[in-house]
């Protein structure tokens, strides 16, 4: 079953019992305020019929009230409570016979009477003054009520059966619109699983259903961009390794021929270990970019002083920096710490500040600070800057920049970091060079 007809149908039976529930309780309650409202009118009029009494009669007998009485078209009794008597002017002998037997006439609380099979509602007025112990009794059949009962719940069916229409009615356009952007997002969902990136369509839709709708986009551009990024990465991986490869090939096939002389020979020899060598780090960072994606044991998170970091990454950095002539500025504020791999983030620090030595002219600053909640790691240089055309790209696979190497060294750096719970981005340096930040929040 659809989920529209499943909403339909869910609201539609929850409808039915509400309305089911409300009709029970209205049905049994109006009966009640029926013969409450029919007590009170009972007892207005028989006020007033006593009030005349009072006023234009001064004999209390039984007798002399009948006669009184039997020109006001009521259903009534005049019951005297001294005699236990009960008359009445408007109903036969016999009916004040059959009434008399089967209720208690002294029982004044008592509001319900039977008579032939038929129940009666009551109201009683004494007939001042109280001593006479003459009383007023008069009488509505409930049947009369009853069917007002009838009538009214007839009316409210009737509206409820037009206000559940309507609502079914109103319950479909609106599960429509709530189930019609669900099936155009599953469209789009297939054209992402068919990768036709380029067909995909924005949806309009409100509340949660378009926070799916922008999750499952972005979702789609990163699953585009991670495609794209993995194609780029084999097309440079290739070129990258075929680069070494052919000129390993050439040397070696011009050895085994004897093109060269003893002085070439030596010459390349030279050359094919050392692209033996760049090879070999090509391969080995491509294995570790390979671990970090997609094997996350390889991380043993610790707590890491990064003084005692930031210490180790000078130390290693000094013979490079001694060698090029670059100043290496390093501060840190306070004893800051994070939960990381240590080997791990000690590489990623490494490369961030080997890239910076390597395109600096003259200084280099290495700085770590804490504000608020976070930790920010700056790495920066006087050098020349990333390109604008290449910041989107430059953390990606095999991306470099002048004077770069494999092409990995910033592509590890931001996996390590983001396995980490970290962020890196570059930015230009106020030095005129590159600026990298990396961001960790505290918990």
């Amino acid at each position: 079953m659809k989920l529209q007809s499943q909403l339909n149908a869910a609201f539609t039976a929850l409808l039915f019992v509400i309305m089911a529930v409300t009709g029970y309780v209205i049905y049994s309650l109006i009966l009640d305020l029926l013969i409450q409202d029919e007590q009170r009118q009972l007892k207005q009029k028989g006020d007033l019929i006593v009030d005349v009494l009072n006023d234009q009669y001064d004999s209390t007998s039984v007798s002399n009230l009948n006669k009184l009485l039997e020109d006001q078209g009521l259903q009534m009794f005049i019951y005297d409570r001294n005699q236990h008597v009960a008359a009445s002017p408007t109903l036969p002998d016999s009916v004040v016979s059959g009434f008399f037997k089967k209720n208690d006439f002294a029982d004044a609380d008592k509001t319900l009477w039977e008579y032939n099979g038929a129940k009666f509602v009551t109201s009683r007025i004494i007939y001042t003054p109280k001593s006479t112990g003459v009383e007023l009794i008069l009488l509505t059949p409930l049947s009369d009520l009853e069917l007002v009962q009838q009538s009214f719940i007839f009316r409210l069916l009737i509206v409820f059966f037009i206000g559940g229409a309507i609502a079914i009615i109103l319950s479909y356009f609106l599960t429509r619109k709530l189930v019609t952007p669900l099936s155009q997002l599953k469209k789009q969902l297939k054209k992402i699983e068919k990768r036709q990136f380029h067909s995909i369509k924005r949806i309009k839709a409100t509340g949660e259903i378009k926070e799916v709708e922008q999750s499952v986009y972005d979702m789609a551009q990163e699953l585009e961009r991670y495609i794209n990024s993995q194609q780029t990465f084999f097309q440079n991986a290739s070129h990258e390794l075929k680069t070494p490869l052919m000129t390993i090939q050439g040397y070696a096939e011009g050895i085994r021929d004897h093109i060269f002389d003893a002085k070439e020979e030596e010459k390349g020899l030279d050359v094919m270990v050392t692209e033996v060598k760049r090879l070999k780090k090509i391969i080995n960072e491509m294995i570790l970019l390979a671990k970090l994606d997609s094997e996350p044991d390889v991380y043993t998170p610790e707590k890491i002083q990064l003084k005692q970091m930031m210490e180790q990454v000078v130390d290693r950095a000094l013979p490079i920096v001694n060698e090029k002539g670059i100043e290496l500025k390093h501060t840190i504020q306070g004893s800051p710490e994070i939960v990381a791999d240590g080997e791990k983030m000690l590489r990623a620090l490494l490369n961030l500040t080997f890239n910076a030595i390597r395109h600096a002219h003259a200084t280099v600053h290495f700085d770590i600070k804490k504000e608020n909640k976070k930790i920010l790691i700056v790495i920066e240089d006087d050098g020349e800057g990333v390109p604008e055309n290449l910041i989107p790209h430059i953390f990606h696979r095999f991306v470099k920049g002048k004077g770069g190497e494999t092409g990995l060294g910033l592509a590890i750096a931001r996996a390590i970091i983001e396995q980490s719970n970290g962020k890196i981005s570059v930015h230009r340096s106020k030095l005129g060079g590159a600026r990298f930040e990396i961001v960790f929040t505290l918990k």
